[in-house]
Order: C-alpha cells, then sequence, then structure tokens
C-alpha cells in the first residue's frame, strides 16, 4: 500500500509539472494550386530556411528563430509570418492569391492573422495612384489623414500583442515619411514629362520573337511599357498581373512591350561584350521559363540607353503609358499588379 502510495504521488508529480517551452517553432501547412516544390523562409540576410512542399502541397518543418517578422517565399509570390520558438503554427494559402488566402491557425497564429489583417487594411488605406494624383498640399493633407487612421487602427487591436503593436507604431511616421518622398518623385516625374509631350524613343531593340523593333512601329496604338531587369524582384514580381493584363486585352488597342535594362549584372565575364551576351543569354532563358508574353525588348544600352536615359529612369520597374501618337500619356504608370488597372486603362478608351 506504502510503495502503491509513493508511485501515485511520483505519477501525480510528473502530470502536474508544466512541460518546458520548446527551443524551436513548427510550421506546417498546405498550399493549393502551388507553384514550386520548397519554400523559403527568411528574415533579411540572418535568416534563410527552404523548407520542402510535397506533391499534394503539404508542408512541415521546425525552425530555431529570433522572435520576428518572417517572409514566407514560394519563387513567385510572399506573404509573411509572425514566428518565435514554441510556436505550433499552420498556414493554409492558396498559391494563385498569396496576399489575399492566407490564414494562420494553432499556437501563436493569431500574431500573424493580425498581420495579414494590418497589411490588407494599409492596402486599402493607401492608394498610391491616388496620392500621385494630388498636388504636394493635398498630399501633405492626405499622409496625415492615413496616419491618424493608421494610429486608431493599432490602437484598437492593443490586445494582439503589445510587442507588434509597438513595432508598427514606431514604423507609422518612417514608412509615411518614405511613402511621400516616393510619391512627390513621381508628382516632380509628371511636371517633367507633361502629358501630351513627344515621348523618348527607342529604336531597332532586339526582339525575342527575331528582328527589332522601334516605338514607331507601334505608332497608333496605345504602348504599356514595363522597363525591368531579371535581376530585379520586385519586376520579376509584377509578371504574372502583366501575364494576366496581356490575355485580358488582347486584341484591343493597346500594345504590352517589357525593355530588359541587363548588362550582366552578376555574371563573371573579362569584357562589357561578354557581360551582355551573358545578359542576353540569361534574359531569354528567363523569358522562356516564365513563358512570358507580349512584346520582349532588348535595350541596347542597358541604363545608358537612350530610351532609359530620356525618361529619367534609375530604379525599376518602372512602368510608362505612350498614347497612339507617339506622345507621353503617363511617364510614371501603375504597375499591372494595381487593384484599379482597369479603370486606369478604361480612363483612356482602352
Amino acid at each position: 500500500m506504502k510503495k502503491l502510495l509513493v508511485c501515485l504521488a511520483i505519477v501525480s508529480i510528473i502530470a502536474c509539472k508544466k512541460e518546458a517551452p520548446k527551443d524551436y517553432a513548427t510550421f506546417s501547412g498546405k498550399i493549393e494550386n502551388k507553384n514550386s516544390d520548397s519554400l523559403v523562409v527568411y528574415q533579411g540576410r540572418t535568416f534563410n530556411k527552404t523548407i520542402k512542399v510535397n506533391e499534394d502541397g503539404t508542408f512541415s518543418d521546425t525552425l530555431k528563430v529570433n522572435p520576428g517578422l518572417y517572409g514566407v517565399y514560394d519563387g513567385k509570390s510572399q506573404t509573411y509570418i509572425f514566428l518565435e520558438n514554441d510556436m505550433d503554427v499552420k498556414m493554409t494559402i492558396d498559391a494563385k492569391d498569396f496576399k489575399e488566402s492566407a490564414s494562420f491557425s494553432g499556437k501563436g497564429a493569431e500574431k500573424s492573422n493580425f498581420l495579414i489583417e494590418k497589411n490588407k487594411f494599409e492596402d486599402k488605406l493607401v492608394d498610391i495612384e491616388a496620392l500621385k494624383s494630388l498636388d504636394s498640399t493635398g498630399l501633405e493633407s492626405k499622409i496625415e489623414d492615413i496616419k491618424k487612421q493608421m494610429l486608431a487602427f493599432y490602437d484598437k487591436n492593443k490586445a494582439v500583442d503589445s510587442t507588434i503593436i509597438a513595432n508598427s507604431i514606431k514604423q507609422v511616421e518612417p514608412n509615411l515619411n518614405g511613402l511621400k518622398s516616393y510619391v512627390l518623385g513621381s508628382i516632380k516625374l509628371k511636371e517633367q514629362f507633361p502629358v501630351g509631350s513627344p515621348s523618348p524613343t527607342f529604336e531597332n531593340y532586339e526582339n525575342f520573337k527575331g528582328g527589332t523593333t522601334s516605338l514607331s512601329d507601334l505608332k497608333g496604338k496605345y504602348v504599356y511599357i514595363d522597363v525591368w531587369a531579371t535581376w530585379c524582384g520586385p519586376c520579376i514580381g509584377e509578371i504574372p498581373s502583366l501575364q494576366t493584363l496581356e490575355k485580358d486585352y488582347e486584341g484591343k488597342n493597346i500594345a504590352f512591350v517589357s525593355i530588359s535594362t541587363d548588362n550582366g549584372r552578376g555574371y563573371r565575364a573579362n569584357s562589357k561584350e561578354e557581360s551582355f551576351a551573358l545578359a542576353k543569354e540569361g534574359w531569354r532563358k528567363m523569358i522562356e521559363d516564365k513563358e512570358m508574353s507580349g512584346i520582349q525588348l532588348f535595350s541596347d544600352k542597358a541604363f545608358e540607353s537612350d530610351f532609359v536615359t530620356g525618361y529619367k529612369i534609375n530604379s525599376i520597374p518602372r512602368f510608362i503609358l505612350i498614347d497612339p501618337n507617339g506622345n507621353i500619356a503617363d511617364a510614371d504608370a501603375p504597375r499591372p499588379s494595381y487593384p484599379n488597372i482597369k479603370a486606369y486603362f478604361e480612363a483612356y478608351g482602352i
């Protein structure tokens, strides 16, 4: 009897003992319509781990992490997740629409779900193209209004996690200052390239399908131009949206032109000529691999070409709309992923 009581006491102590926190996070889930056989979880340059995605879209792995925000990238699209050790987070997502479909469950999932809600709120709140239509005074007033709405949103969600809320509030001022600077640059750019003025041109750019193409060859149509490069992540991120536009506007009075500014960046070459040859080879390979459509052109001198310098392009991607007469319609047009891009084209009668 005495031995039995001792055993029961030991069992009771073990049962009541609190389980020690795990020194890793578990991240699992399922991806519908997956784009690749892996996911990359990363945080800047400090953390990077590839997770295998099974044929049925399921995945699972453990990660030793510092608490914070991490990117989740499938080679084509990305979303964000909050991770810290001892979490057990499950993600379900449709690769056709990372931004709208991501949802999280499990231990610690409420933090990631808040971040998804936060991103959706901010996306609806900030319409960059609408901001570009304002003058500097109107922009200042709108930025102040956006700031008030953001702070009110964070105040409403204080119970989520004090660290996340504090970091979000801390980022409001610098983020909005950056946004204001970007939009003011666009406003200034549009003043330098007024609507209806003759567009800078390009002559005899190599066409992926053969031969050469000049801007004058496209006269009579609106021309929506994507200035990009194979090494540019944001450029590549716009490709799926651009492909959708090209299908939706097939047969209409608009030509979709992509101009590569590749110059051999990232390649080891013995000469400038060899560097451009490697760049051109990489350009062709990406077009084939991603089955890119539209008119694919290779600029003659990358960022030093007359067209690029003519439009004062110093960062990419940059989108430009030219009218059927070869004049500027918009020197800093919306990206293909802009939610109201179709309404934008409709305003031009396209």
